[in-house]
């Protein structure tokens, strides 16, 4: 089993890096956002260069990520983790005054942000074409605007970070326990399975790809699920 998180990635695209890795839906917005692995590999090497060159961060530093799930989201758990950072989530039991290195935080959660102790701000809109913050709220700069300027490629950190092992070892129980096997292209519910365990790793682990969706239409699942050739469901 491959422990390092950054491994299971590149694993996950190595047999073709041009197919659909994640498709995202937001059913609110009516957004369609559709990454290949390779896609999505420049966002987050572009992430890992962000927390190295611009934040000046190492591994075994921390970061916070308040975001739901979402492909952007992604990107900044896989840049991090790339990084060699510890990453917490702002879930259930975690104190909200964790001093972290670098934190990642929705627009819609600023105010909750404003507890946490921390260096470098990123606000994220999670708008439809990766458009940027509209208000930028002060004391943090735009997280689309920031990572485009950095690199394309990144070598990640050959051990990993200090949460891989646990990581890794979660994500290939719970692509057991959820049923995900290699090839699977496989819808999520967002909002049922907040976990980037479950919505994020438990696939990559497998060797499936992800069709994940935000404020989920139920009566959009059917012709959706044809439409993406889906083969497990977690909705």
């Amino acid at each position: 089993m491959t422990e390092n998180i950054a491994g299971i990635f590149a694993a996950a695209i190595a047999a073709d890096p041009t197919r659909p890795l994640l498709t995202w839906y937001d059913d609110a917005t009516g957004d369609r956002t559709e990454l290949s692995g390779a896609t999505l590999a420049n966002w987050v090497a572009k992430t890992a260069n962000l927390l190295v060159d611009s934040a000046g961060l190492a591994p075994g530093d921390s970061a916070g990520v308040l975001l739901p799930a979402h492909w952007q989201t992604a990107a900044v758990l896989l840049g991090c983790w790339s990084a060699g950072l510890e990453v917490t989530g702002g879930q259930p039991g975690d104190p909200a005054s964790r001093p972290v290195d670098v934190l990642f935080a929705a627009v819609d959660r600023i105010t909750e942000a404003a507890a946490w102790p921390t260096g470098d701000r990123y606000a994220l809109a999670l708008a439809p074409l990766a458009a940027p913050v509209r208000d930028l709220p002060p004391g943090y700069a735009d997280y689309v605007i920031e990572v485009r300027g950095h690199g394309d490629h990144f070598t990640p950190e050959p051990q990993g970070g200090p949460q891989d092992a646990l990581l890794a070892a979660r994500a290939a129980q719970r692509a057991t326990e959820l049923g995900i096997g290699a090839g699977d292209r496989v819808l999520v519910d967002a909002d049922r399975y907040p976990d980037p365990v479950d919505w994020l790793l438990a696939p990559l682990h497998a060797g499936a790809s992800l069709v994940l969706c935000g404020h989920l239409d139920h009566g959009r699942l059917p012709d959706r699920a044809a439409t993406e050739k889906v083969t497990v469901q977690l909705t």
